[in-house]
């Protein structure tokens, strides 16, 4: 077995003993650096990761192969790339960029197996008469459609 298809293996047989936490990325560069990128249906925090970490550094042999091993957190800003993590962020706001280029903002607010639904408030003509009235726009994307969706942060 390859070290990359190892690590995976023991990432795997760690990861049955964190059913919330899931991967979400997996690198392993051509000097041997492993980098995991893991989420969790609730809350991920640093204790999980330093676990998890030791658990597949103690199983491997650094002296069969010298290299270095990064396991951390998806980060706040960082592009969803797992159904789960959509999931997770049911009524935060989006920023979905599709295939074609263009913009979609809106509230995540349905998820299934092969698409999401974004919700939003926008401003039209009213139909008769002068001003605007407020409505609520729906749109549902497959992920088919998506090239990147991030999660918008206000402070």
């Amino acid at each position: 077995m390859n070290f990359s298809k190892n690590v995976l293996s023991l990432l795997s047989d760690s990861l049955e003993n964190y059913p919330d936490i899931f991967l979400v990325d997996f690198k392993v560069s051509t000097d041997n650096a492993i980098k995991i990128t893991l989420d969790s249906d609730k809350d991920i925090n640093l204790k999980d990761c330093i676990n998890i970490s030791r658990e597949i550094e103690g199983s491997l042999d650094r002296g069969e192969v010298d290299f270095s091993l990064e396991v951390a957190s998806a980060g706040v800003g960082n592009a969803l790339k797992s159904t789960r993590q959509y999931f997770k962020n049911i009524g935060r706001k989006l920023e979905v960029i599709l295939n074609n280029g263009a913009k979609v903002y809106g509230q995540l607010t349905k998820v299934e197996d092969q698409l999401i639904e974004l919700q939003w408030k926008q401003r039209e003509p009213k139909s008769i008469g002068k001003g605007k009235v407020t409505v609520t726009k729906n749109k549902t994307i497959t992920f088919d459609e998506i090239n990147q969706s991030k999660v918008i942060i206000k402070f």
